[in-house]
């Protein structure tokens, strides 16, 4: 491990700088650096807490280009996306790249509980969310239960990777590797994904219909509708929105 202790980023310190120190590792006379980013909810790192690696385009900037410094490969590992969401938004896929632009080698996601299609950008592997690998809670969402294990070789010249399909039992959660028309299916699914990753036009309107079904939910719990009864009719488009739509913060959120 290399010391990193004269080194911060941002305005933060203590904490906040300690998360946003990669990893690095050595072997075979190759340095491999690991990042990761995560959105910003509630288990991200500030001076005074302890948490995760804050996801902020110029301090991960900053931290992909020192880590390139450090290391002969950049892994960066995000935690972020949307819930249930099998593609990434064009938010995402833009931001994910640009990490790529930035030095990474390698882009992985996580985050979403289901999985999602991959790219290679300018040479740099994508992978937009593994999936959930093992997570016991149950789940009525079926996607809940699968996962992908990326397999990566780090050579001297190249990254090799391939995806291996796993489920876990929805009784004991145990988890198994897929095999035979099981592992086919996924990863048929899969390339379905990252055909649509690939079409610009058909990746946003998929996209903007998932935001509308989901920006309806979030909206829900703003409007003057205090019991279950009436958020139901909301949703059904039963009663009015007291909530400029177009203007709202949740297309912005998005």
């Amino acid at each position: 491990m290399m010391s990193l202790n004269n080194i911060s980023y941002g305005a933060n310190v203590d904490n906040s700088r300690d998360t946003s120190k990669p990893l690095t590792l050595e072997k075979d006379g190759l340095r491999i650096a690991i990042l990761n980013f995560c959105e910003n909810e509630w288990s991200i790192a500030d001076s005074d807490s302890s948490g995760a690696n804050p996801m902020d385009i110029i301090d991960n900037t900053n931290q992909i280009k020192y880590a390139r410094e450090l290391a002969d490969y950049v892994i960066v590992i995000v935690h972020g996306g949307h819930e249930y969401s099998n593609l990434p938004s064009p938010r995402m896929q833009k931001q994910y790249r640009f990490y790529a632009d930035q030095g990474a080698d390698i882009v992985v996601g996580h985050h979403t509980h289901c999985i999602s299609g991959n790219e290679v950008y300018k040479g740099v592997p994508i992978y937009y969310s593994l999936g959930n690998f093992i997570f016991t809670k149950n789940n009525k969402n079926d996607e809940w239960y699968i996962g992908l294990v990326l397999e990566v070789d780090i050579l001297k010249n190249e990254i090799r990777h391939q995806l291996h399909p796993v489920k876990q039992s929805k009784e004991d959660f145990n988890l198994s590797l897929l095999t035979g028309k099981d592992k086919e299916q996924i990863l048929e699914r899969i390339e379905t994904f990252n055909g649509i990753i690939q079409d610009e036009s058909r990746l946003n309107d998929i996209v903007k219909n998932y935001y509308r079904k989901e920006s309806k939910n979030l909206v829900s719990f703003f409007e003057p509708y205090s019991n279950r009864y009436a958020k139901f009719l909301y949703k059904h488009h039963l009663l009015p929105s007291f909530l400029n739509e177009k203007n709202s913060f949740i297309k912005k959120f998005y």
